[in-house]
C-alpha cells in the first residue's frame, strides 16, 4: 500500500493547515482522508443531472445528505452557497466552487471563468476554495494566468485550493482523449506544477483502440489501475489527490474503485451524481459504506506501519 501524503509533508500557512484539517480529519471519514458531495453540476450539465431523482433539484436534499452522510465537505457554486447554506453553517463545511461554465459551448476551446472570489469565500465561511482547470485547452493560458490571481489572493487569506484538473481541448483528444492515463497523470502534475494544494481528477482508463494516439512511453505501459493511481499521486507530488466518482453505476463497483484508490494512496473521493441520484436512504446507506471502508484501510495501512516499524 503506497504511503498517504499527509499535511504534516506540505509547506502550508497556518491558514492553509487548519482549514484543510478540518476537511481531512474533523469532519467526514478522518484518518487523512476526505469525502466531498459536489453540487456544482445544475451550472456544468444543467438540470437533467436531477432528473433520475427530483428531490435532488433542491440543494437541501444533498445538504442533509453530507450533514446526516457524514461528509467532510459540500462543493456550491456561490449563488447556493448563499441562499441555501445558512441553515447548515458550522455543520457542513463549505468548498466553494468559484468559476463554472454551462455544457453549451464545445469543450474544444473549453475555458471556466470566475464567478466569486476568495473573499466571498471567507465571508462565507468556507474551508477551501474550487477552481476548474482545463489542462489542454487552446484556452489554457487564459486559465493560468486567472488561476494564478486566484492563487495569489488565496495565499494572502490562508484558503486551501483544490483545483478540478480536467483535460480538455482537440489536441487532447488527439493524445488518446481526456480519461487516458496520459492526460490524467499530466493534469495531477499541472495542479502541483500551478501551485494547487489538492487536485481533483477522473479515474484513468485505457481504451486500446486509441493506445497508438498515446504519447511515448504511455503508449507501451501496461499498467493496472492502482498502478497508474500510484503514478498519479507520484506525480502530483505534495498536492494532494481525490478523485472524482463520476456518473452513478453499480455499489460493488464504485466500492471496489474506492478500494484500490484508497490502496493507491489518494486522500479522498468527491461524490457526486453516484449519491444525490440515489433515494436519500439508498444514498445515506453507501455514504457509511464508503465511510467504514475508508477507516478501515487507514486501519490497516497503521496497523502495518506499525509492524513494519518493529
Amino acid at each position: 500500500m503506497k504511503r498517504l501524503i499527509t499535511l504534516e509533508d506540505l509547506e502550508l500557512s497556518t491558514g492553509k493547515k487548519t482549514r484543510l484539517y478540518r476537511l481531512l480529519y474533523k469532519y467526514g471519514p478522518g484518518n487523512g482522508r476526505m469525502m466531498v458531495l459536489p453540487i456544482d453540476q445544475g451550472l456544468e450539465h444543467g438540470p437533467r443531472d436531477f432528473f433520475p431523482n427530483p428531490d435532488s433539484i433542491n440543494p437541501e436534499f444533498q445538504l442533509r445528505l453530507a450533514l446526516e452522510g457524514g461528509f467532510s465537505a459540500i462543493a456550491f457554486q456561490v449563488g447556493l452557497a448563499e441562499k441555501y447554506l445558512r441553515g447548515f453553517a458550522g455543520k457542513v463545511p463549505l468548498i466553494l466552487k468559484i468559476n463554472g461554465k454551462t455544457e453549451i459551448p464545445p469543450d474544444e476551446d473549453a475555458f471556466s471563468s470566475c464567478t466569486a472570489s476568495v473573499e466571498d469565500a471567507v465571508r462565507l465561511g468556507a474551508d477551501a476554495i474550487g477552481y476548474t482547470c482545463y489542462v489542454g485547452s487552446p484556452r489554457q493560458d487564459e486559465d493560468f494566468s486567472q488561476f494564478q490571481r486566484v492563487r495569489r489572493e488565496a495565499e494572502r487569506a490562508g484558503m486551501p485550493v483544490i483545483m478540478w484538473a480536467y483535460p480538455r481541448g482537440k489536441s487532447i483528444e488527439q493524445k488518446g482523449g481526456r480519461d487516458s492515463f496520459y492526460a490524467v497523470d499530466y493534469a495531477a502534475r499541472v495542479a502541483q506544477e500551478l501551485g494547487a494544494d489538492v487536485v481533483k481528477v477522473n479515474l484513468p482508463k485505457v481504451d486500446e483502440g486509441k493506445r497508438a494516439l498515446y504519447p511515448k512511453p504511455y503508449n507501451e505501459l501496461k499498467l493496472s489501475l492502482k498502478e497508474m493511481l500510484e503514478h498519479m499521486v507520484s506525480s502530483a507530488g505534495r498536492t494532494l489527490v481525490i478523485i472524482s466518482g463520476g456518473s452513478k453505476r453499480t455499489d460493488d463497483a464504485l466500492l471496489e474503485e474506492v478500494k484500490t484508490c484508497l490502496e493507491a494512496g489518494v486522500s479522498g473521493f468527491i461524490f457526486g451524481r453516484n449519491f444525490w441520484q440515489r433515494r436519500f436512504g439508498e444514498a445515506l446507506d453507501m455514504a457509511g459504506r464508503i465511510t467504514k471502508l475508508t477507516q478501515q484501510v487507514s486501519h490497516n495501512a497503521v496497523e502495518k506501519a506499525v509492524a513494519g516499524a518493529r
